[in-house]
């Protein structure tokens, strides 16, 4: 999975987050490859004019659309029974 290099490499930092760096630690062992060698591999096959949903029919998006629409749902109500019971909880004076 190599690129060939025909430009000189240069060095540069940035931040991601923990899960990101075990993401990319895995796929570099899988593919047998440095997480460098990742990173530029996934840069030079970056287009930002094509969407990132592009390739879905509208039967996939709209799936994909009612699910991430479901999960959100079921979070909100999560969080707003725990900020219920907190609240009554500071109420009775408890916390």
């Amino acid at each position: 999975m190599p690129v060939l290099q025909t430009e000189k490499l240069v060095r540069k930092q940035f931040l991601i987050s923990p899960s990101q760096i075990k993401k990319l630690d895995r796929i570099a062992r899988d593919e047998g490859t440095s997480v460098a060698e990742i990173v530029r591999v996934a840069i030079d096959n970056y287009n930002p004019d094509i969407a990132p949903f592009a390739d879905l029919d509208a039967p996939e998006l709209i799936d994909l659309v009612s699910t991430r629409l479901k999960e959100a749902i079921a979070s909100t109500q999560k969080a707003n029974r725990k900020i219920d019971r907190t609240l009554k909880e500071l109420s009775k004076g408890i916390l």
